[in-house]
């Protein structure tokens, strides 16, 4: 190709990601509304009452602006809580709502990912014990299939669960979400039942729809040592690869459940369970061995000199380790989608570049054969971001929280450019990224 630009394929998917928590506002009653009302627990005192206002209409705004960017994919989510409220009891007006959401996604010639579980749970399930009690796993396949009998002529692209291993994590190993335990025991036991969710959910969705494409999204992150030269900061990196992205990652091609998540029980339905793979990255650690610290997994994270962070307590900009994710997941030989990668940046300074940097190393893993399909940005429009609140801003649409007027900020005036063209050009790369000119420039003469 030419030295002019970056061409993605034709029929590449340009998209954002968004999950219906973080933007609907009118929450209905589920353990995360619940526990955000609780002072203290929202680090700026923030709550998804409002949110970005899609319930109440608002989406079709957002919707607009996405179309007029040229994205031609959206992923989002439909929450559980509002269309089974009580058990066993279908709300109706919430389902027809959510059709009327992804009618508006077809007619604006915007293919919708639908994804089934994103973190929150309806109240009534989680005081039953949640992802904790396995009774969970036939309870979500039992919602898939309501989901799929009532959206399949509008979907054909699911996501079952987003990020088992940060759930888990998260919720249950670092006590900072709800229901906010510290028990690494609890938390493998909610991983496990999250992949068993995933494949039960598989199975159900292709027995309704035998053409749907069902993936999952992997939260993945790059290890390093921080002394690559220290077997002990080696092994510890090791430790927490295979911990945090290993045992999520196989089970869904040999249906096998590591230790911790069991022992290497097989599981005939989760054999083969995914039509893609979904790909969600941010960062990497850099990890050096720490004896003192056990609960996290004995690595202790390090900041590599000279690394770039976004913001203060976030992880490092690290591109490159997209592009090693890619190959990595290459090996499975099935369709990829990034069906989330993003950064926080409350003045967007540094999302522009991230784009650039980020979408390049995309297109050096095309070129190297990865079956990549499509990128979903994270996100469509500054969201309420789980504990952070409104603290974190990773939207290409700016939101005002007093008059919820939206803004299209300079990265998505640059994201708009590059999905109507389909490709980076030379002048964003000398524009934005400059040292990447020489080693794209090789890059797209090997092509």
């Amino acid at each position: 190709m030419g030295r002019e630009a970056l061409r993605f394929p034709s029929d590449f998917r340009w998209g954002t990601a968004t999950a219906a928590h973080q933007v609907e506002g009118e929450p209905a009653p589920s353990d995360w509304w619940a526990w955000e009302r609780v002072p203290g627990h929202v680090k700026d005192g923030t709550d998804a009452g409002r949110a970005c206002e899609w319930w109440a209409g608002r989406y079709r705004e957002d919707f607009d602006l996405a179309q007029a960017m040229g994205q031609n994919a959206l992923r989002l989510s439909v929450d559980w809580s509002r269309i089974e409220p009580r058990e066993g009891e279908w709300d109706g007006q919430a389902i027809a709502r959510y059709r009327q959401m992804l009618s508006d996604l077809r007619e604006r010639g915007i293919e919708p990912m639908v994804t089934l579980f994103h973190f929150v749970s309806p109240l009534w399930l989680a005081e039953k014990g949640g992802w904790e009690n396995e009774s969970t796993v036939r309870y979500f396949e039992r919602f898939a299939t309501k989901v799929v009998e009532e959206y399949g002529d509008l979907v054909d692209l699911w996501c079952t669960v987003n990020e088992p291993n940060v759930y888990g994590a998260y919720s249950y190993l670092l006590g900072n979400w709800p229901p906010q335990k510290r028990d690494i025991r609890l938390a493998f036991r909610v991983i496990r039942h999250q992949m068993l969710g995933h494949a039960f959910a598989y199975r159900a969705i292709h027995r309704v729809q035998p053409t749907a494409r069902v993936g999952l999204a992997q939260h993945l992150r790059v290890f390093d040592p921080m002394q690559p030269h220290s077997m002990l900061d080696r092994w510890a990196a090791r430790l927490q690869d295979y911990l945090f992205n290993g045992i999520v990652l196989d089970p869904p091609v040999d249906g096998v459940l590591r230790f911790p998540l069991s022992g290497n029980a097989k599981v005939p339905a989760l054999v083969d369970s995914q039509d893609y793979i979904g790909l969600n990255y941010y960062s990497r650690d850099m990890v050096s061995f720490d004896i003192t610290k056990p609960q996290l997994l004995f690595g202790r994270r390090s900041v590599m000199p000279g690394a770039e962070f976004s913001m203060e307590g976030w992880g490092e900009i690290y591109p490159e380790g997209l592009y090693r994710l890619l190959k990595r997941l290459q090996r499975y030989g099935k369709p990829i989608y990034v069906t989330e990668f993003g950064v926080p940046d409350n003045d967007d300074s540094k999302r522009p570049r991230f784009l650039i940097t980020h979408l390049s190393a995309v297109y050096r893993a095309i070129a190297d054969g990865v079956p990549v399909k499509g990128v979903y940005f994270w996100s469509l429009v500054d969201n309420f971001e789980w504990a952070e609140g409104f603290s974190a801003r990773f939207g290409l649409i700016g939101l005002d929280l007093e008059t919820g007027k939206r803004t299209l900020k300079s990265s998505g005036q640059l994201y708009g450019e590059i999905c109507r063209k389909g490709a980076i050009t030379m002048e964003m790369i000398e524009r934005y990224a400059p040292e990447l000119k020489e080693q794209l420039f090789e890059t797209s003469h090997s092509s």
